[in-house]
């Protein structure tokens, strides 16, 4: 299978989620993604996840997430050493790939500016909290500060819970996905012009726009946004309804639709009171309105309403766990969740979840996510240096590698 990436090397420096998770993508649409890690623990990601056994040996399974078909280098840009292997690698790159706070780069001498000059068709993704430039830009940031400070937890959760955040880093993996949109669409113009660029991604903008309907409701017509649990602001009836077994999501979003439902559940008088005839009366009584539906709902399971709610046209799902979502047939057949090769260490194979979209074909199974270093000795002879000048490179901290210390006994200056 060609993939739309091949050929296409990214340098990848980001740690953690937002950066590594939009090196994933690349790397699953065929680049070839280095990681460049800290000689000394790499990816924080490596000491993270629900296996403690795994994470020390720096292959967390929140690392195993996001990382699978990349390599790894690790290399100490603090050293004068280690700035010089990764400008080799520059010009041999087409994307640097990094989530530091702005102007870290810089300090090391390794800024969009210097780069371009010695790779004027470099695309440069710097991903931070705030972007580049601003009076925010040299706070520290998280995905749990960007949640508040963008206005999502004020608008999740109930009168009741809120603010609320989500129940995974949103802001970190919206931005990842912007920063490998935005990257793939410089790479086309690179192509066509030969022309690099920087590209500056925001955690706080792009968690913003993700909230497009939300703002824009408030920009254009004045509206406080509010926290409405499971309900939806635009429709009525569309949220979470109790049924004889469980909770179930209806998107009553259409007159016909809303019509179709009441007189599935026994209740076609709803449809021509005054208080729900009509779209906005709906949602000024949906208390009334959820009172009503909450009642006839609750004759059947969840189960059995989705199934017929769907059949005549009205959108319904039940509120599933993540275990049982990966186990639903719908997955099971699309192959959403891979296995990958069996990881040496413990002979049984790790699964990950593919990207969210098919390019007409199977993906390729990745390889396992690298070891720290694990390509280290082998780009630094493709960049041109010698075997004894990898050994004095690993032995004066510059670099860390799999190879020269195993065959060395480890035992090196740092």
């Amino acid at each position: 299978m060609s993939l739309p990436l091949t050929g296409i090397r990214v340098l990848d420096l980001s740690n953690v989620l937002a950066g590594p998770f939009c090196g994933y993508h690349l790397a699953r649409l065929g680049a070839e993604v280095i990681k460049i890690e800290k000689p000394d623990g790499g990816d924080l990601a490596r000491r993270l996840g629900a296996d403690p056994k795994r994470a020390e040996r720096l292959q967390g399974l929140s690392f195993v997430a996001v990382n699978a078909g990349k390599q790894s280098v690790a290399l100490d840009l603090k050293s004068e050493a280690g700035r010089e292997v990764f400008l080799r690698f520059v010009a041999k790159a087409d994307v640097v790939l990094e989530n530091f706070r702005p102007r870290v780069m810089e300090r090391l001498g390794l800024g969009y500016d210097v780069l371009s000059r010695h790779n004027p068709r470099l695309v440069y993704c710097a991903i931070s909290g705030f972007g580049q430039t601003g009076p925010w830009a040299k706070r520290p940031a998280y995905d749990q500060i960007v949640q508040g400070l963008s206005g999502a937890m004020s608008v999740t959760g109930d009168a009741q819970s809120a603010p609320l955040r989500t129940g995974f880093p949103i802001s970190d993996t919206i931005a990842g996905l912007t920063a490998a949109f935005a990257i793939s669409s410089a790479l086309v113009d690179q192509r066509q012009t030969g022309r690099g660029r920087f590209i500056d991604v925001s955690l706080l903008e792009a968690t913003v726009a993700a909230m497009g309907w939300v703002v824009s409701n408030h920009l254009n017509a004045g509206v406080e946004p509010e926290p409405m649990g499971n309900e939806n602001f635009t429709a009525a009836p569309s949220g979470t309804f109790r049924t004889a077994t469980g909770p179930l999501n209806i998107a009553a979003n259409e007159q016909k639709q809303f019509q179709t439902l009441c007189d599935l559940v026994g209740r076609p008088e709803l449809a021509t009171d005054p208080r729900f005839a009509r779209r906005e009366t709906r949602k000024a009584n949906r208390a009334a309105l959820n009172i009503a539906l909450n009642d006839a709902l609750g004759a059947k399971a969840a189960e059995d309403w989705e199934r017929e709610l769907n059949a005549a046209g009205v959108p319904a799902g039940c509120v599933l766990t993540v275990p049982q979502i990966l186990t639903q047939p719908q997955l099971l057949e699309r192959r959403f969740v891979e296995a990958l090769p069996a990881d040496p260490d413990e002979g049984k194979p790790l699964r990950i979840t593919r990207p969210g979209f098919r390019l007409g074909e199977e993906f390729p199974v990745p390889t396992l996510p690298p070891e720290l270093g694990a390509d280290t000795e082998g780009w630094l002879a493709q960049l041109g240096y010698s075997a004894a000048a990898i050994v004095q490179l690993v032995a004066s901290g510059a670099v860390a590698g799999k190879k020269v210390e195993q065959a060395t006994g480890g035992h090196h200056e740092r």
